[in-house]
């Protein structure tokens, strides 16, 4: 009996603990290679591969969030088709190095959590990824790709971690649904589109100053 009262606890501890900051770092670093690679091959760019590799703890689960994450990424970007195009350009920016490549993202990512954290900011994250990374192949650089995941693995450890840690980690993305409505404009994916290019604007002027 006390054997099975143990393994009882056990059980519980290792289905009800938070997700590590490594974990989450390394679920959201292969979500971000699956949705470079959609974008990479919806814009007629097959390379380079990205390898997804195994999500920790992932299961049927994380399969689900990327679905998820593609679905509100293509919602997102239907919105505002122009706001997450030639980023780059938008950025004022040259695709000759893999630093510029990493600061632009990184300031665009701090730009956009300057004043919280929320879903459809995530999302809007996920969307400029996939956006840089295909100037990055048009532009002859499908290395750069790469530099691009890893910043944003490391910006979701730096600024993220904790807030998906409050949620459970990434499945609570799953729990978002869109208004099918066609008066579902006062969406938060709306919301978050409208806001973006004053990031867009505010990172310009920045990477500007900066040269």
């Amino acid at each position: 009996m006390e054997m099975l009262r143990r393994s009882s606890v056990f059980a519980a501890e290792v289905f009800d603990r938070s997700p590590s900051d490594k974990e989450l770092v390394s679920q959201a670093k292969a979500l971000c290679r699956e949705y470079i690679n959609n974008r990479l091959n919806r814009a007629g760019l097959g390379a380079p591969k990205l390898e997804y590799g195994a999500p920790a703890s992932s299961g049927g689960t994380m399969a689900e969030v990327s679905s998820v994450l593609l679905w509100l990424g293509d919602e997102l970007e239907y919105l505002r088709p122009n706001v997450y195009r030639n980023v780059a350009r938008q950025l004022n920016i040259t695709v000759t190095s893999e630093s510029v490549v990493s600061d632009a993202f990184l300031a665009v990512a701090a730009d956009i959590f300057s004043t919280g954290v929320t879903w459809g900011k995530v999302v809007s994250l996920y969307a400029v990824a996939g956006a840089l990374a295909v100037d990055c192949v048009r532009y002859g650089h499908p290395a750069y790709t790469h530099s691009i995941v890893d910043c944003l693995g490391e910006f979701v450890r730096k600024s993220l971690a904790s807030w998906l840690k409050k949620r459970g980690g990434w499945a609570d993305l799953t729990k978002c649904v869109v208004n099918t409505d066609p008066s579902f404009h006062s969406h938060w994916l709306v919301s978050t589109v409208c806001t973006f290019g004053l990031y867009l604007k505010a990172v310009v002027l920045y990477l500007l100053r900066e040269k």
